[in-house]
């Protein structure tokens, strides 16, 4: 039997039941967290030695379109309607290839794990053939990161695919994926990455949400982003309204920046999650992230990377920038009425939680991961408290949200195998496949003729 235990950390359990420990052992076997505690101990186990480190449940990245990877560093200066959707989905998500989407999917794969996120939903949108979302899927394979596929439409057509779309879900291609790809891996599971109507038509809207329920996998729907489609539609656009009957708990909303409250309440009464994505909302002008609404609804928002060819992959940012910006849209409102802010809504703890087991909750994992809990897999991540920009540590959550970057993350395991150990990936593609990875990056952008 293989055995793991890491010893003598900092446990942030994030399990209400269990708490947070202080010198504390986690023992894990094939895979699964069996108990959690002190002075334990397994006999021919691989030992982790966490002093000084704070030990947590891997981050879930619950909204990231790993496929642009090798195209990082091109949108920082983008806005979604000026640049994104001429640039990327109407120009280079036309030019990738299989290869191209295997290298993306394998890198980003590889820094989700580098900076401690150990599951992530893949909204995968550039299969301009079924070989295209095989090759993704095997990047993420091959970096053993725990990913719930969202099976996108091409990325060859934007007018076709993306402006009141009458073209319904690629269903065979899908089917295909998941009885040959998916079925029996037990780090990958099949989602279905929906346009919705925002970008198809109300027929096609519900037909594309009918098939995930058919498929009994996850929807996850781009909706709600700046406000475009109103100027396009016009007055007979009907945006939320077009599935508001539909809606469940398999139901995954990004963005939803401009839904209304009424709106958000009814989604959260259905039991619908939702992907709040800050730093690439800010900055390319979807609207004010919808955590708020979310909360006031009396649910949990949870967080995303979204674009990362414009920003880094690390869930720590949208951690602190998704806190942050809530807590001034919230102090703001104080200050206008004239009285004094004497407290926070949102703490640390809830930021942490939205990156960990709301997200696995969004993706219908949580009965497996986002807390440690025995019976749980074993997606842990160890963060170091010895160094001198994180110790001393008063308050392990909040060291963990407001002083811990990636450079901190010592130990990364993903189904109690360590993906990561003494701050190095162990993975040897890292290297072998660096060379293709950069190059593919450079063709795509020289192919695109972007003048960067």
């Amino acid at each position: 039997m293989s055995r793991t235990i890491i010893q003598n950390g900092t446990v942030v359990s994030l399990d209400p039941e269990i708490g947070t420990l202080e010198d504390a052992d986690v023992l894990i076997e094939e895979g699964e967290i069996v108990d959690i505690g002190h002075g334990l101990s397994a006999s021919n186990a691989d030992v982790i030695d966490a002093t000084d480190r704070i030990v947590i449940p891997g981050f879930v990245d619950s909204h990231i379109h790993l496929w642009q990877t090798q195209v990082r560093g091109i949108a920082g200066d983008w806005s979604l309607m000026g640049d994104y959707f001429d640039d990327m989905l109407g120009n280079i998500a036309g030019l990738y290839q299989p290869e191209d989407m295997y290298l993306g999917n394998l890198f980003g794969a590889l820094e989700k794990l580098h900076t401690g996120t150990t599951t992530a939903l893949d909204w995968s949108h550039a299969i301009n053939t079924p070989e295209h979302a095989e090759r993704a899927v095997d990047g993420l394979k091959d970096a053993g990161l725990r990913t719930l596929y969202a099976y996108g439409p091409p990325g060859n057509d934007a007018a076709t695919w993306w402006f009141d779309s009458t073209e319904g879900h690629p269903d065979e291609a899908v089917r295909k994926l998941r009885d040959e790809k998916i079925v029996d891996d037990d780090l990958l599971s099949l989602g279905l990455a929906l346009r919705g109507p925002d970008f198809t038509t109300e027929e096609v809207a519900r037909s594309d949400l009918e098939l995930a329920r058919e498929l009994g996998v996850v929807a996850t729907i781009h909706m709600g982003a700046a406000c475009w489609p109103s100027s396009i539609y016009g007055e007979d656009y009907q945006g939320f309204g077009a599935i508001s009957d539909m809606l469940g708990p398999d139901v995954n909303i990004a963005h939803a920046n401009h839904f209304s409250q009424e709106d958000i309440d009814h989604a959260v009464e259905q039991g619908v999650s939702f992907s709040a994505t800050p730093e690439v909302e800010m900055q390319m002008a979807h609207g004010i992230p919808v955590t708020g609404k979310v909360l006031e609804a009396g649910g949990q928002p949870t967080w995303g990377v979204d674009v990362c060819s414009d920003i880094s992959g690390d869930m720590g940012a949208q951690m602190r920038v998704g806190l942050q910006v809530q807590r001034m849209l919230d102090n703001q409102k104080i200050l206008e009425s004239d009285e004094e802010v004497t407290s926070v809504r949102l703490t640390c703890r809830d930021t942490l939680e939205m990156a960990t087991i709301e997200g696995a909750k969004a993706l219908g994992m949580e009965d497996e991961i986002g807390t440690l809990t025995p019976g749980k897999r074993a997606d842990i991540v160890t963060i170091r408290t010895d160094d001198f920009t994180t110790a001393p540590s008063h308050s392990p959550i909040q060291t963990v949200v407001f002083q811990s970057d990636p450079s901190h993350i010592d130990t990364v395991l993903v189904d109690g195998e360590p993906v990561k150990r003494d701050g190095e990936l162990r993975n040897p593609l890292v290297h072998e496949e660096f060379d293709r990875f950069v190059e593919s990056g450079r063709r795509l952008i020289d192919e695109a003729g972007l003048d960067l």
